[in-house]
């Protein structure tokens, strides 16, 4: 075993055995009644961590295809016109007054994405900085409109999961094969750990890592297991000492199911330790195929592994969308699965009327919608709550809450039910 390895063990292996013996003197208050209270929020998707499909001017206006992701947005253009085209998009994507729309709409937390570039950009990587002020205004923000805000970094260096939204688009994430990716990971939460030890009251959460690839196997997931260990130590631990901080750990499933986390960094051994999982139903063939009832029967099928759960589970990302019809939201260039557009697949039916503005819904598909979300927020308050995917997009309201607010398919108070019954 490398030393950097064996000394990142041993870390691991202190952090496990001193956590016990310090509780008791120190019991962690999170800036939030976690388990008592539901989580209902949203996510900041598309603003310090750029999404094709999120902002789809954005791309489309630099006049080339080949830039699909943050990584070729600063590499295949100026860095003039990339840094002035991004500083436009911080200043005008999020501003403080949607932090007061999203607390106006009787939420209570904002899940803010953030890159590993805006913290080191080394080695050549063409990445734009300049995101830092604008998490620490969303701090600022949050607060000054009684809102809890979990920090998620959302991209690490050598991508986690391949996909646009870690901020480079490869065929295979890298992340996990090299220990120098994983030591700059450590390093960055340990800075977020420091940044934010103090202020928990608004900055309740860490989370450390969004949807690392487990479903490429073991390699990538003994990976992950080990960084959970010492992520717990970094957000935990940031004193330098045996005092704890109150920030909680917000550890996301790896696409495995909450069983295979069973009895992971459980109480009295861990304290200040939540599962993150992600519930789409839009991202394969059989799942945008199926009818709208069994997309209810489907989400309503979680409430029991979310309600019996040893850690705190938050679903924090799902969405009301049952197509894959917003453009860009497989990839930009490439179609959605819905339409047959998206490798030459068979046609579910046509995304006419199903994504863009919701203005051009049908009384009927916005109904359904309602019908969607419902049974989605019901049954996931059944763990510790969730948190939607995402406030905004520019041109695919179906995943939009602020635009579902407007339009009437979310209700303006998140617990005002018209079917009350949808999961039986």
């Amino acid at each position: 075993m490398p030393a950097s390895l064996w000394a990142l063990h041993i870390i691991a292996f202190l952090c496990f055995w001193r956590a016990p013996s310090v509780l008791a003197d120190n019991p962690i208050s999170p800036g939030f009644p976690y388990g008592s209270e539901k989580v209902r929020g949203v996510n900041l998707g598309g603003w310090l961590v750029l999404e094709p499909w999120i902002t789809p001017s954005l791309f489309d206006a630099t006049g080339n295809a080949n830039i699909v992701d943050e990584w070729t947005f600063g590499q295949l253009q100026s860095k003039s016109t990339a840094t002035a085209a991004l500083q436009n998009h911080w200043n005008t994507w999020i501003t403080e007054s949607d932090f007061a729309a999203i607390a106006g709409a009787g939420l209570n937390h904002v899940r803010l994405p953030i890159g590993y570039w805006a913290f080191d950009v080394s080695g050549g990587e063409p990445y734009i900085q300049g995101q830092l002020p604008y998490l620490q205004k969303a701090v600022t923000w949050a607060g000054n409109h009684g809102l809890k805000l979990i920090v998620d970094l959302h991209g690490a260096p050598g991508s986690q999961n391949g996909f646009d939204n870690s901020g480079h688009r490869v065929s295979f994430p890298e992340w996990q094969s090299n220990s120098d990716n994983v030591q700059r990971t450590d390093n960055i939460i340990k800075t977020l750990a420091d940044m934010f030890k103090d202020q928990t009251n608004v900055v309740t959460t860490i989370a450390p890592l969004n949807e690392p690839a487990g479903f490429d196997g073991d390699d990538i997931l003994s990976v992950v297991r080990q960084y959970w260990y010492d992520s717990y130590g970094n957000i935990r631990f940031p004193y330098g000492s045996s005092q704890q901080s109150n920030t909680l750990v917000l550890l996301h499933d790896a696409f495995q199911p909450l069983s295979y986390w069973s009895g992971f960094q459980t109480p009295p051994n861990w304290q200040g330790v939540a599962m993150d999982t992600h519930l789409y139903q839009v991202f394969s063939d059989a799942e945008v195929a199926m009818s709208l009832q069994d997309h209810i029967n489907t989400a309503c099928s979680k409430a029991s592994s979310l309600s019996s759960f040893d850690l705190w589970a938050i679903v924090g990302e799902w969405t009301p969308a049952f197509t894959d019809c917003a453009k860009y939201l497989n990839g930009r260039g490439i179609g959605s699965r819905y339409d047959g557009s998206f490798s030459g697949e068979a046609a579910v039916g046509s995304c006419s009327g199903k994504t863009g503005s919701g203005s051009s819904f049908s009384s009927s598909y916005k109904t359904q919608l309602r019908q969607y979300w419902e049974a989605q927020a019901q049954s996931y308050s059944s763990g510790a709550g969730w948190i939607q995917w995402a406030w905004k997009a520019e041109n695919a309201d179906d995943w939009s809450y602020q635009a579902g607010l407007q339009y009437g398919w979310i209700p303006q108070n998140p617990t005002n039910y018209q079917y009350p019954n949808i999961c039986g």
